[in-house]
């Protein structure tokens, strides 16, 4: 019974009390089913135990057959004179040990690759003076030998050193960071001078309230002569 519908799961309605698919099965059925799982439980383990033992014996061989069958020539010139015959047929016995006749794992040679794609060339132009002047490579001049001693102007050396082609490229991180750090800076400066303004407030109305203390010592020194 294979469930694979979600209408499976459901409970089924039951529609009759005495339906035989709701019965339990009788100790025949039991019996019977038992008997059937243990055959098949036991040959699924004898094949393991057989293919996991290091020497194997040989399979026994089914029971003979017994075959009645009548000539189609029939005479005493044919078959010795018999009407019919019985063939006893017997399975041929194998030997374990004997290596397999058919050998199956032949290399099988590859079926010819796809041809390749072909390659298309556009027709031939005449080259131009230009396309030649851009084609020239110049000659190789080295900063470190010289072996036959030539004088190279200046100018081919700063040509063959290739400083000329380089464009100088400055991400543009560089400007976001300096822009970062001034800003830092100058909010840096601005939290200090704040600072400062207040301790310079904080040192004026310490410097005030001594002055007011020592005005009231100063009344009271006048009004205790008076």
């Amino acid at each position: 019974i294979i469930y694979s519908k979600l209408t499976d799961l459901l409970p089924s309605e039951v529609l009759a009390e005495d339906d035989p698919t709701l019965q339990k099965p009788d100790d025949e059925d039991i019996q019977d089913i038992t008997e059937k799982t243990k055959l098949a439980l036991e040959k699924l383990t004898n094949a393991k135990i057989s293919a996991a033992m290091p020497v194997k014996a040989a399979p026994k061989a089914a029971p003979a057959q017994y075959i009645r069958y009548t000539p189609a020539q029939q005479g005493g010139q044919f078959n010795s004179g018999a009407k019919q015959r019985v063939i006893r047929m017997v399975e041929a016995q194998s030997d374990p040990m004997e290596p397999p006749r058919f050998q199956i794992n032949k290399k099988i040679p590859r079926a010819a690759p796809s041809p390749p794609a072909p390659v298309l060339h556009s027709p031939p132009r005449r080259v131009s003076v230009k396309q030649q002047r851009d084609w020239k490579v110049p000659p190789c001049v080295s900063h470190w030998k010289n072996a036959k001693g030539y004088t190279i102007p200046l100018d081919k050396r700063l040509a063959a050193d290739g400083r000329g082609l380089q464009q100088v490229h400055i991400n543009e991180n560089f400007s976001k960071l300096a822009e970062a750090l001034y800003i830092a800076d100058r909010k840096a400066r601005e939290a200090v001078e704040a600072r400062a303004q207040l301790e310079r407030r904080l040192a004026q109305r310490e410097k005030e309230k001594k002055e007011e203390h020592l005005r009231m010592l100063a009344q009271r020194a006048r009004d205790h002569r008076a």
